[in-house]
């Protein structure tokens, strides 16, 4: 195997504790360890999410992200409600911790409680090993902020993700390090899939159906057929569970090149779930890949974006390149659908956004070896159809079935302008 597929970088990932509940509890003079604090919306009644609770209630079995009423009712707790603003306070905070050690481009924010560090060039600096240094942050984040982290270390950013998941918890320091020799030793071990870092439950669902329960499974499935199955996320889910992992830091912070992009994003009226929401994926991946026919493009990069409800917060933002630019709306779709199935985690969603980007002029036909180009060009020429049609008479003169469905938004969107796009 090419050498470059084991760069050694010494990077650290670290996670805030209980974030939300910690940050609360800083507020309050109170210790998370030996507090019973839930952060969740009273209004919503039993059923309301439990966005985070303290460690100290995550030691008797509750965990965060499920439902009031499944905590056992012999466990006394208090319920405080999500304040956002005091989060991104205490998460700018941690931030400027970090920028005391690493220069902004060896630093990457991945979400309001976890980070990326690439210290690879400072242990001489520091004249300390990447475990002291780790230490030394962590401390520093306590000290300044009231909050307690983990840190996981490794050689790559996904072991240093999975060492932090699965292992750092474990320890009184909350530091875990795992090394290329610890693939087989400890990633492989990793069961349920969903487990494993950028696995969610519906992606574990359609492993399992191809009897891949385990990451070391995964890692001795044949890549091609999963490329098969998964498309170019089948080889980057192949690449993972065999430890490899080529992203740095550096280029993560690069400021993207202007690319013109299709892109279409919607604030939904209320709640979607992981059934639900892909009529409106469908929809909008409908309106983008008509966007693209109609200019005379095609793309390369797709992208799908979810937002989850504001009394949850997050989301997620992740891209695919294909193997050739299109501007067909299944092969577009289904590239979604292997997105969202991937990383959603079962919450509620009140945003969707669909991107098609690198785009490319439609001026000739890509050869694929393991396309059918017969199926395409008659999928290509009934969408030309469908488009004339809904141009010459009307964006609602001709909607798929599920376009009567009652989740579907795509004839109230239809009235208006277009939605937001860009």
């Amino acid at each position: 195997m090419n050498e470059s597929v084991y760069k050694k970088r010494h990077i650290l990932s670290i996670d805030l504790k209980s974030f939300f509940a910690s940050c609360e509890c800083v507020e309050r003079k109170l210790n998370p360890f030996e507090v019973p604090l839930v952060v969740a919306n009273p209004k919503q009644g039993n059923g309301a999410i439990t966005l985070a609770v303290t460690p100290y209630l995550k030691k008797q079995g509750i965990k965060s992200r499920g439902r009031l009423y499944e905590i056992p009712s012999n466990i006394k707790y208090v319920i405080v409600p999500p304040r956002m603003s005091l989060y991104i306070k205490k998460s700018e905070e941690v931030i400027a911790v970090y920028l005391d050690f690493v220069a902004k481009e060896d630093l990457y924010v991945y979400s309001i409680d976890e980070c990326f560090l690439d210290v690879t060039n400072y242990l001489k600096l520091y004249k300390k090993t990447d475990i002291e240094l780790a230490k030394e942050i962590l401390e520093e984040i306590t000290k300044r902020t009231g909050l307690t982290a983990n840190a996981g270390i490794g050689p790559n950013i996904l072991l240093a993700k999975v060492a932090m998941d699965i292992e750092a918890k474990l320890y009184k320091d909350g530091i875990a390090k795992w090394t290329y020799e610890d693939v087989e030793k400890k990633l492989w071990k990793i069961t349920p899939l969903s487990k494993m870092w950028g696995i969610g439950p519906r992606m574990e669902k359609r492993l399992n159906n191809l009897g891949i329960q385990s990451v070391g499974d995964l890692a001795k499935y044949d890549k091609y057929k999963l490329k098969e199955k998964f498309g170019i996320m089948g080889l980057e889910l192949w690449e993972h569970a065999n430890g490899i992992d080529l992203s740095e830091i550096s280029n993560l912070n690069k400021a993207k090149p202007v690319d013109k992009s299709y892109s279409n994003s919607q604030v939904l009226f209320k709640d979607y779930n992981g059934n639900n929401v892909k009529i409106i994926i469908s929809e909008m991946v409908d309106v983008v890949s008509k966007r693209l026919r109609t200019n005379n493009k095609q793309a390369l990069v797709i992208g799908l974006a979810i937002g989850y409800s504001k009394n949850v917060g997050g989301g997620f933002y992740h891209v695919v390149k294909l193997d050739t630019p299109t501007d067909n709306s299944k092969i577009i779709l289904d590239t979604c659908l292997l997105l969202f199935d991937r990383y959603y985690t079962n919450l509620p969603i009140r945003k969707v956004g669909v991107s098609a980007g690198r785009l490319t002029d439609k001026d000739s036909i890509q050869l694929n070896l393991f396309e059918d180009l017969e199926q395409e060009e008659k999928e290509n020429k009934k969408e030309k159809i469908v488009d004339e049609i809904t141009n010459k008479f009307g964006k609602n003169s001709l909607l798929k079935a599920s376009a009567l469905l009652e989740d579907s938004t795509i004839k109230d969107r239809n009235k208006k302008i277009g939605g937001h796009s860009a």
